[in-house]
């Protein structure tokens, strides 16, 4: 029993032994289960943090770099941790945790990068091979550079995009032997969050810059837009088109001023400007520049070409100080306007600071100065289009005018064939009726001296008295008439008579002087009582202009004698009244022409009589007074003969005043034909 026993009692102790051994390999399996769970939830929590860090800082790859950094240190219990990037020749330190923090370590890796990547750098190594590189023990890698001592073992995990390194991810220890596998794949996960962290902050940066792009780009066409329209709209007035084409350059290249200088012959003068001050806006008014290098606008000239002055103060070649103190630029930019290779302009742009404009500044300000040559030449092809037509309307104008002057010539010598024929048909027998009229007359006055010897009874010599005189009164009218019917065929010869005399400079109030004392002489002659008063206010400027010396004298001695008839006219009506006849000539210079009234206080003209009163034949005087020809004459001879107008102002009872327009000289004739 006792021998069974104590095999019983050796039994159950290495069963107890054995469960004990087993326990504790559970213990120990689930400890090392525990502290890897623990190391996932780590991982994922330290993986979690990139990826906030990330979200939050699309743009800049530098905060995940750092937590980078700090959680793999941390996690790996690593002594540090450092994110470098490459940009395809150098590498650069991004990152460093655990190691900067040591002063000499941290002025090593200073002193270091950038750097190319080489054989002797862990890093450099990994960059090269394009691989892992994991060095248990750095005393077995000979020519191994090394920034620290105290680091004994590490690991370089590349940054892959597309198969190309461009960075890198280190961790060091101070013990020999490395890192384990689960420290390296956290590593290469860290390496895969870091290389997305770069990729989105290219891409942002690369979206960002295109949104730029197009934003500037549409604010650079909209400019160019606002250009467009402006010169669209505003084809005469060229100012307004560079006042608003340089304030959008200044604006789209962050200029503090811009002008526009054009070429007059042999200078440049300022046309337009933008953020100048009042005072140096009228000192550049005051100044012509000359081409030469001496000034921006000069030198621009000279070459043809875009010059960029990146400061004026250290230019050896600037002179034009005075306009740098005054305008306070230091960084100047000319582009030549240039048509057909040669400059017309420059538009200039400065800065009050040091700063080169970009190339795209440049193309952008190469692009507003073109669009200003369009403009000029625009408003030069208009402005020689206007004075083409301005040029072919007066032609069409004078053409017109000898159009008329040659119809009117033509129409006077068919006038004067056709009344040269009824002169000849109507003058003998009008004299044939005006002369036996006469001597009927004469006739008949004899016969009663006859019949006052023959006897016979008072009813019978009654009756032949009566009938004598009746006959006596019919030839006096028959006489009467066929004076009047004999001034019209002479009126009708004069008015239509072939020529006009010549067509020469003359001194208009002489002309007009002369035409009063031969008026008034005339009626004095014919009526020895005649008393006109004679008012003269003659423009000493009017002086000489080219007409037909003899045809406007005959206008003339048309209208003061009709002021005579209208002055005498009123005065016997109003014979009772102290009347005083005056018929006033006046004259004045209009500049291309000369104005001549005529006026009398006289009977004045009836409204339905002023609307026929130059038609041919049609008079208001009694008859055997008036032909019904002379204003009619007048009228042509004013405006189709000499291109001017006539027209009258009367009031009945009151007045009754010519007023006369005519040109000094045929190329002012277009002006006034037809106007009456």
């Amino acid at each position: 029993m006792t021998a069974t026993s104590d095999n019983a009692a050796s039994d159950l102790q290495q069963t107890i032994a054995e469960l004990q051994r087993k326990l504790d390999e559970s213990r120990a399996e689930l400890a090392a289960r525990n502290s890897a769970y623990s190391e996932r939830i780590a991982y994922q929590a330290a993986a979690n943090d990139v990826l906030k860090v990330m979200s939050v800082s699309p743009g800049d790859p530098q905060p995940v770099f750092d937590l980078i950094s700090v959680r793999a240190r941390d996690i790996c219990d690593a002594y540090g941790v450092t994110v470098c990037e490459f940009d395809g020749s150098l590498l650069h330190w991004r990152a460093a945790t655990g190691i900067s923090e040591d002063p000499a370590v941290r002025e090593a890796f200073k002193a270091a990068f950038p750097t190319p990547p080489t054989h002797d750098m862990a890093a450099g190594r990994a960059i090269l091979n394009r691989a892992i590189v994991h060095m248990r023990d750095h005393e077995t890698e000979p020519g191994l550079r090394r920034f620290s001592l105290t680091v004994k073992s590490s690991v370089v995990v590349p940054l892959m995009r597309g198969g190309v390194p461009i960075g890198t991810l280190q961790m060091g220890s101070r013990e020999r032997g490395g890192f384990s596998d689960t420290q390296v794949e956290l590593l290469k996960t860290f390496a895969e969050q870091a290389v997305i962290a770069i990729g989105r902050a290219e891409t942002y940066r690369a979206l960002q810059t295109r949104t730029t792009d197009l934003a500037e780009s549409l604010r650079q066409q909209t400019a160019t837009a606002d250009v467009l329209k402006v010169i669209s709209r505003s084809t005469f007035d060229l100012k307004a088109v560079l006042d608003t084409l340089i304030g959008s350059a200044a604006q789209l290249c962050d200029a503090n001023a811009a002008h526009i200088y054009l070429r007059e012959a042999e200078v440049y003068k300022l046309a337009a400007c933008a953020g100048f001050s009042e005072q140096y806006e009228e000192f550049l008014k005051q100044r012509a520049l000359v081409p030469g290098r001496g000034t921006l606008i000069g030198r621009t000239s000279d070459e043809g070409r875009i010059v960029s002055i990146p400061d004026a103060l250290n230019d050896p070649e600037y002179e034009f100080q005075d306009a740098q103190r005054l305008g306070g630029f230091r960084t100047m930019l000319g582009i030549p306007m240039l048509r057909d290779g040669t400059p017309i302009g420059v538009l200039a742009m400065t800065r009050s600071e040091v700063r080169p404009f970009t190339d795209k500044q440049i193309d952008l300000v190469t692009t507003f100065a073109d669009q200003a040559v369009i403009a000029i030449e625009n408003v030069r092809l208009f402005v020689e289009v206007q004075e083409r037509t301005r040029e072919l309307s007066q032609s069409l104008d004078e053409l017109r005018t000898a159009q008329d002057r040659l119809v009117q010539t033509e129409k006077f010598a068919s006038l004067g064939q056709l009344t040269a024929g009824i002169a000849h048909e109507i003058k003998n027998p009008l004299n044939f009726v005006n002369n036996f009229s006469a001597l009927s007359v004469e006739l008949t006055d004899e016969l009663n001296e006859l019949l006052g010897s023959a006897a016979l009874s008072d009813r019978l010599r009654e009756e032949v008295d009566e009938l004598t005189g009746m006959l006596k009164d019919n030839l006096q009218k028959v006489v009467q008439h066929g004076k009047r019917a004999d001034s019209i065929v002479k009126n009708m010869l004069l008015h239509s008579r072939e020529g006009s005399g010549e067509y020469r400079s003359a001194d208009i109030n002489a002309i007009l002087d002369e035409s009063l004392n031969l008026a008034y002489h005339g009626a004095r002659a014919e009526n020895r009582e005649f008393n006109v008063t004679l008012q003269r206010d003659f423009d000493e400027t009017a002086g000489t202009i080219e007409v037909f010396p003899q045809e406007i004298t005959r206008v003339f001695l048309n209208l003061i004698s009709n002021g005579f008839y209208a002055v005498l006219k009123r005065k016997s009506e109003n014979s009772g009244l102290d009347f005083v006849p005056i018929v006033r000539a006046t004259t004045r210079s209009l500049g291309d022409a000369v104005e001549i009234r005529i006026r009398d206080n006289g009977i004045g003209i009836p409204a339905d009589v002023r609307e026929k009163m130059f038609n041919p034949f049609f008079t208001t005087k009694p008859a055997g007074e008036g032909t019904g020809l002379g204003l009619s004459m007048s009228h042509d001879i004013i405006v189709k003969q000499h291109g001017g107008r006539i027209d009258v102002e009367t009031e009945p009872g009151e007045f009754t005043e010519f007023r006369i327009v005519l040109p000094r000289t045929k190329n002012h004739s277009a002006k006034n034909r037809g106007q009456t």
